[in-house]
């Protein structure tokens, strides 16, 4: 009764806001709430036929149901399906028959790849004596009906090599380069050292990497009841937050070299490709050298309890009932890690709805469907929630309703050993992108209430009108309820690898905040490779249980959204995402804004570089310059956006091609397959964005020549850009 209850509330008040709707012009609408000052007031850009759009968007709201998001996360997280695995290639045939039943083109297409499983993992303290560690043990808590699947996979990190190591062991907080400078400060030494790193603040295979650039021998990754367990509130599963026996499992694969199949970055790593195409794992830039393997803080409190050395900095203090200390010794450790490596197939799932007027112009949409366990929340929250928005668009084809650009739905695999499926096909069917309108992600749909999203400067005001028209369960729109969750909250969740948290606030805060994108998660291949304008939105809570067996859908039903009222509202949001790119006359896009927020960027590196730099900086002026000059190319085409010309077509060629034009040829510095001058993962960060990277990380180098080189070619496609812009007349 309360869930029915709750889906009537939630559709009365989407026919309410959209009876609300005043249908003037997008330009008079714009102006109208800058006099009012009323967030919840409706802007629609783009569209001649405002009315007709919203009487489409009405039966489209009307249709995405609690219920049957329920059933698909029930099907989707009956079994663990890690990729690669027939549970795997089942959850591709749900999807694809949910598909087919909307109306669809569906096609399930296989692609072979490098990856791992676990054959034997063992980590065993062998000093001091007396003190005994066999792990990692299985994950156990009381009253969870999932956990005792045989089929739940060991703990382990995917891409890690094999390998033996026997060492003293080194704690070294976050893992960050910092962390080890810090180290290297109070005199220990990490050469030849099994480094214990905590879980959080910056991706896993960085914390890999800065280990093994140091020396290190191996690297056990930790989950700090600090970051995410009881310090944070109840365990699973009085509470959701993670239990001592909880492990983290997760890629470690550097992706921020390049993300997909490890043996054939660029291309397509198809059934049919020949192995002289692939270049060897051994050759492969993304592969780590050391192994690596994660544990519970049940598993790692004796470690950490036994080390000697000095105390560590108190701001690495976790929540473990002792001092810790930094070491090295006398705990001792011995890691063995036996990987199954083998090349495996997975399954994208991908449908279609081709366009009436324009079906070159793809609209992409996807989220992940592979998950390390059950994947409840990361990522068949939003895969439930994607089956919604897609029984939503099916109803509207049945109606006769025909989209102007072609739609394509993505259901990704093996998103969680390095974004494959969705790097593959894109790398696969990248002359088709090359006219892409969008490209729409969503993982973590649903951990809690709290909606956020993050975008390419183009789409944020894009993003804020769609949460305008979507109704959200606490009452008001998405809208209003994102401004009242959006002001800062010093003590709200600290950093964790999800897709919740991998994005900074954008840099210019006249709205609520609308992220940058980084990486870890399938929008990477579409935004920093080709070039397409990506949006990537969810729903975040107090999440413990990330990439664990809890991940279930016994937590999901008690903590994630009991009555999938918000996966309803997800899948509102992410269709209507679609519904509208695949419907406007004029492409939606700020170029305005982008210039705005690359000025904001420019401005936070040249007070870098006069830091690390001094009086030898480099002049920052022919990037600046071309900075403010894209500000005013979009503050001209802007105007002629809302003037809907009578036949579009050569205006949104500009605009599309305009952001294709920020990508540099030759790709960035030592990381040629990201090619986007804006935005990229950082290095030392992983899923956090580094903006103007070319830029940014030639100063972190403390190299002159290179950053003065690389304001040359962010310049250069700055100029680009706004040589596209301005030659639209």
């Amino acid at each position: 009764m309360k869930l029915l209850a709750a889906s009537l509330l939630f559709f009365t008040v989407i026919v309410s806001n959209l009876q609300a709707v005043d249908t003037g012009s997008a330009k008079d609408k714009d102006k109208d709430t800058k006099k009012t000052n009323q967030p919840e007031k409706w802007v629609i850009s783009g569209f001649r036929d405002v009315a007709g759009e919203l009487e489409i968007e009405k039966k489209f709201l009307a249709v995405p149901d609690p219920r049957l998001a329920e059933e698909h996360l029930r099907v989707l997280t009956q079994a663990p399906h890690i990729a690669g695995s027939p549970e795997d290639k089942a959850t591709a045939e749900y999807v694809a028959q949910k598909f087919r039943d909307a109306g669809l083109e569906t096609e399930i297409v296989e692609y072979r790849v490098w990856m791992n499983y676990p054959a034997e993992i063992r980590v065993d303290m062998t000093a001091p004596p007396g003190v005994e560690m066999h792990g990692p043990q299985r994950e156990h808590v009381d009253d969870d009906p999932f956990q005792d699947d045989p089929r739940v996979v060991t703990p382990y990190n995917g891409m890690s090599p094999s390998g033996n190591a026997e060492a003293d062991v080194v704690y070294a907080n976050y893992g960050a380069p910092a962390d080890f400078d810090k180290l290297k400060q109070l005199n220990v030494d990490v050469r030849g050292k099994i480094v214990i790193v905590r879980y959080g603040e910056n991706f896993r295979g960085v914390k890999a990497f800065v280990a093994q650039e140091r020396g290190a021998a191996g690297v056990i990754i930790y989950s700090d009841p600090k970051d995410d367990g009881y310090y944070r509130g109840d365990a699973y599963p009085k509470g959701p937050w993670r239990p001592a026996t909880g492990v983290q499992r997760g890629s470690i694969g550097y992706m921020f070299q390049f993300p997909g199949d490890p043996t054939t970055p660029g291309i397509a790593s198809t059934p049919s490709l020949p192995d002289s195409k692939r270049i060897s794992p051994a050759d492969s830039e993304q592969l780590p050298r050391i192994p690596v393997t994660p544990l519970s803080y049940a598993d790692a409190a004796p470690i950490l309890e036994h080390l000697g050395g000095p105390a560590s900095p108190r701001e690495w203090q976790g929540a473990l009932p002792f001092t810790y200390h930094v070491g090295p010794g006398p705990s001792k450790v011995k890691m063995h890690l036996k990987q199954d490596y083998q090349f495996r197939t997975i399954w994208d799932v991908v449908g279609k709805i081709r366009g009436t007027s324009a079906p070159d112009e793809w609209v992409v949409a996807g989220n992940h469907r592979d998950a390390w366990v059950y994947g409840a929340v990361d990522p068949n929250s939003g895969t439930a929630s994607m089956l919604e928005a897609v029984h939503g668009l099916g109803t509207l084809l049945k109606s006769g309703w025909k989209p102007k650009r072609t739609i394509v739905f993505g259901s990704w695999d093996a998103e969680e050993e390095g974004l494959i499926g969705s790097t593959e096909w894109g790398e696969d069917h990248a002359k088709d992108l090359a006219t892409a309108a969008a490209y729409f992600n969503m993982d973590v749909a649903v951990a809690g209430k709290k909606f956020g999203a993050s975008g390419t400067p183009t789409l944020k005001e894009f993003i804020r009108e769609i949460a305008k028209a979507v109704p959200s369960p606490q009452g008001g729109t998405v809208y209003g309820a994102w401004k009242k969750t959006s002001q800062p909250n010093p003590e709200g969740n600290r950093p964790q690898e999800t897709a919740t948290f991998r994005s900074p606030p954008n840099a210019v805060q006249n709205d609520v905040p609308v992220g940058d994108l980084g990486s870890g998660s399938d929008y990477t291949v579409f935004l920093q490779h080709l070039g397409v304008p990506s949006t990537d939105i969810s729903s975040s809570g107090d999440y413990g249980v990330y990439h664990s067996t809890f991940d279930d859908f016994t937590w999901f039903k008690k903590f994630g959204d009991p009555d999938f009222v918000y996966e309803q509202e997800m899948a509102c949001m992410f269709g209507m995402e679609v519904l509208r790119m695949s419907d406007v006359d004029v492409l939606p896009y700020d170029y305005e804004s982008y210039g705005k927020e690359i000025l904001v960027y420019l401005d936070a590196a040249k007070n870098k570089g006069r830091d690390r730099f001094g009086d030898t900086v480099p002049d920052f002026s022919p990037a600046v310059e071309a900075a403010r000059h894209l500000q005013e190319a979009g503050a001209k085409i802007l105007q002629k956006q809302r003037k809907l010309p009578a036949a579009p077509d050569r205006l949104n060629a500009a605009l599309r091609q305009a952001e294709r034009a920020l990508l540099i040829p030759e790709g960035l510095p030592n990381r040629p397959w990201y090619h986007h001058a804006i935005y990229a993962p950082g290095q030392y960060t992983g899923y956090a964005a580094v903006v103007i990277p070319g830029v940014n990380e030639a100063i972190d180098r403390g190299d002159l020549k290179r950053t003065t080189q690389q304001i040359a070619v962010l310049a250069a496609a700055l100029n680009r850009a706004v040589t596209v812009l301005q030659q639209y007349r």
